[in-house]
């Protein structure tokens, strides 16, 4: 079937486009929740304009997020965690923990499918996309440690270049004609 996007739809296109999309998925899930309409012949004709509107809006959307998305570039949220001897947690981290950690710390309020994650079962270092628009996506760093166990920030020290200058005396032989 076919459909016309009125809203911008994740991994399926954005509003203004014409898509071909499984029945079940366009009758079922598509039109009712308002992200798209059957293209028709009348419908075809507002799609211009449906696409014109939406980037308007899509651009006034990310000039607004460009901010949250700054702060949230690079940000490293830590989890002090209970792990067993190989590394495997006892529990997991989920999405919910990370959206709870950012609103304690920069009191950012994201929801859980901005997202783009399952739930974190090992000790590591994870760089998590976080779906603000679909052309804003900052990544956070999370870092999942033990509990009590204190995680060394590793700072690179840039190389010092060492010059080395020889040098040559006259001294000894100034000293064998003396």
């Amino acid at each position: 079937m076919k459909v016309l996007l009125l809203k911008d739809v994740y991994k399926l296109g954005r509003a203004g486009d014409v898509k071909k999309v499984a029945d079940g998925y366009g009758r079922n899930f598509l039109i009712p929740q308002g992200f798209a309409i059957p293209a028709t012949p009348n419908s075809m004709k507002m799609a211009e304009s449906i696409g014109k509107k939406a980037s308007e809006r899509r651009a006034v959307l990310n000039n607004e997020l460009k901010g949250v998305s700054e702060i949230l570039q690079g940000l490293e949220l830590r989890f002090p965690v209970k792990a067993g001897e190989t590394g495997k947690l006892y529990g997991s981290v989920s999405a919910q923990m990370i959206i709870d950690k950012l609103k304690e710390m920069k009191d950012i309020e994201i929801v859980r499918h901005q997202l783009v994650m399952e739930p974190i079962r090992k000790l590591g270092e994870y760089d998590i996309p976080v779906n603000l628009t679909l052309d804003l996506v900052p990544e956070i760093k999370v870092i999942v440690h033990r509990e009590g166990e204190v995680r060394k920030v590793v700072v690179p020290v840039p190389a010092v270049e060492t010059v080395v200058e020889t040098v040559t005396t006259e001294e000894p032989e100034e000293a064998a004609e003396a």
